[in-house]
């Protein structure tokens, strides 16, 4: 379990990371206000990919659980 854990760090911190950046931006964004299009879209999109990247987070802690490790050996 203990060297599961340590492969499943690497994905957790890289989101961690990347939905602090997203926020990051759009605050800055929301901050900046310039108009209500470019605001809205300066928060929605990171939003959403921020989402996208959680989803493919706990799809790869599932395939490291799995025993899936290495996708390319499939192939």
């Amino acid at each position: 379990m203990k060297k599961n854990g340590r492969k499943m760090a690497a994905p957790i911190i890289v989101t961690v990371i990347m939905i602090a950046y997203y926020a990051v931006f759009g605050v800055v964004v929301w901050k900046l206000s310039p108009s209500a299009a470019v605001c809205v879209l300066g928060i929605v999109i990171p939003l959403a990919l921020a989402g996208v990247i959680v989803g493919v987070c706990i799809q790869r802690i599932k395939e490291i659980r799995s025993g899936e490790e290495d996708d390319l050996s499939k192939y």
